[in-house]
């Protein structure tokens, strides 16, 4: 049995991270980073492209889930006719690569089985499995081992590891998994026990400076520890999701590899750290966006890898059937080729963000903005591929001629805060220009609203973000407008916004997918500059019920089925909640004392195709 993407929950060292499903199967790891390849892949086939199940033998059994307050240790509460028992599932923080799973009883007695199947390469390399001198179980593929420590007695069993146990109350079982490579000496034992003080401690030490945020700061909170989940600690690189080809329809087309990192991330992911005090995180992400960018401003790419790698080639793995049949999956994402005007805003944003937030920017950010408007000043009249990086004709996209816009608006305005530059005329005049275009041109008078591209007549989510980047105020007949008419055309049960109008096949896809989590929280942002605050408030609590049961959010969300799609957990869901929670606190009182202009309430694009 396949299950729902919302069973699932997250995992991981701040390297990469895993997926745990409700029964008690780790169904997704890719080793050592997110992007490696996967060792289990059960997630986007069966049970034996790879997975390691801990789960009681007797069936029925009922589920509870929760992660231990302020800390990113699942445990998952199975319960049977004879008893209950806790499987505690968590990966050490700091150096190092393990999976630990310890097996606590409750009450009474459970009999559990458990199951390790090990597929390197995406599921499609059976390992050499033998034991070391010390008992522990070894299998290696080429240059992986994975290393598997327990008490209890595993043996061989049609490819892969099995063995069975009973826990009583008050009993605990250990497992260890470490990840090494199959040239070196093995990864030395761990005490499971001693690692889960340890990572607990440190998450809550990070996740208790999460300040009050009303109502919200545990969802909030949650959201943070999501969002560091996903961010690779060596570089501060932030992937969009943990997953590839989670599919936006379930068995449709639309699947995407998202663990790479989005400079259309920048801005948003900058002010929610920001907001909340965590300037660590928010400085080692400038730091990798600055490194990424280089010194040639016409060779942006609008995703690199964890790292700041640029070739990220887009390859079919036929092996695999895909979630619920979807295919195909793909490893490595062809949009970092495209060419995408906003994410030069973005970029340019971003740095502004990181002034305003008392941030330095190092002589060579300020040197590299210099370079990208440059370009830039060139590039906006080009068509493009949009936010939405669209697989059909380049388009002169609305979104991208507003994000232009705000590049060469904070530019001038940084710069002449900075002191006297020589550019920052010239930056005004472009903005302006830019400004007027998109007026007259990205304008239907005959709809009432801004629409997707120049003269196309189709409405598009990403519109939204008008006001909320300051392109114009929220009481501007011509946002009223707009918004009235996305809420008449891409309003789903009062709740999901869909991205855009998918039903002429101008992306270059097949029609169909769900409604994006993300732009639901633009309309949130909306309502707020609208004074429309219960709307607000309202919307806002209904997004939040659709958190799982322990407070994750995928990338998408099918109304009609009530289940959640596309890649998991998905970053810019959460930072939309984190920052739409802010700005309703602030219509209660201030979470902090802070000034706040609508250019920089909520700003943010999630990662696509």
């Amino acid at each position: 049995m396949t299950l729902r993407i919302e069973d699932y929950a997250l995992i991981g060292n701040c390297k990469t991270a895993a997926l745990v499903g409700r029964d008690g199967s780790i169904d997704w790891l890719c080793w050592p980073r997110f992007d490696s390849a996967a060792c289990f892949a059960a997630l986007l086939g069966t049970p034996e492209h790879g997975r390691w199940l801990i789960a009681p033998k007797q069936m029925p059994f009922a589920v509870i889930r929760r992660y231990r307050p302020g800390t990113l240790v699942l445990e998952t509460e199975f319960r049977t006719e004879t008893g209950s028992a806790v499987v505690t599932d968590f990966m050490p923080l700091g150096e190092g690569a393990h999976v630990l799973r310890i097996v606590t009883g409750r009450s009474g007695r459970l009999e559990f089985r458990t199951e390790f199947v090990v597929r390197f390469n995406y599921g499609s390399t059976v390992p050499w499995v033998d034991r070391l001198d010390d008992g522990a179980i070894s299998a290696i593929a080429g240059p992986e081992r994975l290393v598997l420590r327990s008490p209890i007695a595993l043996t061989g069993e049609d490819l892969s590891t099995v063995g069975e146990f009973a826990i009583e109350a008050d009993e605990s079982i250990s497992f260890a998994l470490s990840y090494g490579l199959s040239f070196q000496s093995p990864p030395p034992p761990i005490d499971p026990f001693e690692m889960l003080e340890a990572t607990e401690r440190l998450w809550r030490d990070w996740s208790d400076r999460c300040p009050d945020v009303r109502p919200w700061t545990e969802a909030v909170r949650r959201s943070l520890i999501t969002l560091k989940a996903l961010t690779y600690a060596p570089t501060g690189g932030i992937v969009a999701a943990a997953t590839t080809s989670l599919p936006e329809q379930l068995g449709g087309v639309r699947n995407w590899d998202y663990r790479f990192c989005w400079l259309r991330d920048a801005t948003f992911t900058l002010q929610a750290f920001m907001h909340l005090g965590y300037y660590d995180e928010a400085q080692a992400w400038r730091d990798w966006i600055i490194r990424a960018v280089a010194g040639n401003a016409d060779q942006i790419q609008i995703m690199y890898g964890v790292g700041g790698e640029r070739w990220l080639p887009e390859l079919i793995v036929p092996w695999l059937p895909g979630y619920e049949n979807s295919l195909p999956v793909r490893i490595g994402n062809a949009a970092h080729r495209q060419l995408q005007i906003d994410v030069f805003g973005e970029v340019v944003n971003a740095m502004a963000q990181a002034i305003e937030g008392g941030m330095n920017i190092p002589d060579r950010g300020r040197a590299n903005r210099i370079l990208l408007l440059d370009y830039l000043s060139r590039a906006w009249r080009e068509p493009d591929d949009g936010i939405w990086e669209v697989r059909g004709r380049s388009q002169h996209f609305v979104h991208s001629k507003v994000m232009a816009w705000v590049a060469f608006d904070r530019a001038s305005r940084s710069v002449a805060a900075e002191g006297p530059n020589d550019e920052t005329a010239r930056w005004r005049e472009i903005a302006d220009e830019i400004h007027a275009e998109v007026c007259e041109r990205g304008f239907d008078r005959e709809l009432k609203s801004f629409v997707q591209s120049y003269g196309s007549g189709r409405l598009d989510a990403s519109l939204l973000l008008i006001p909320l980047v300051g392109f114009l105020p929220a009481n501007d007949p011509r946002v009223q407008g707009t918004l009235r008419a996305i809420e008449n055309t891409l309003l789903v049960d009062g709740e999901f916004v869909l991205r855009y109008e998918t039903d002429d096949r101008a992306d270059g896809l097949p029609t169909g997918e769900g409604a994006f989590l993300a732009c639901s929280f633009w309309l949130v942002a909306n309502y707020v500059l609208q004074g429309r605050c219960a709307d607000a408030r309202r919307l806002f609590e209904r997004l939040l019920s659709r958190c799982n049961d322990v407070g994750l959010l995928a990338e998408e969300f099918d109304p009609s089925t009530g289940r959640m799609l596309g890649n998991f957990p998905q970053a810019y869901s959460h930072v939309g909640l984190i920052v739409c929670a802010l700005s309703l606190s602030r219509e209660t009182g201030p979470v902090e004392e802070r000034s706040e202009s609508s250019e920089n309430m909520v700003h943010a694009a999630p990662a696509q195709a």
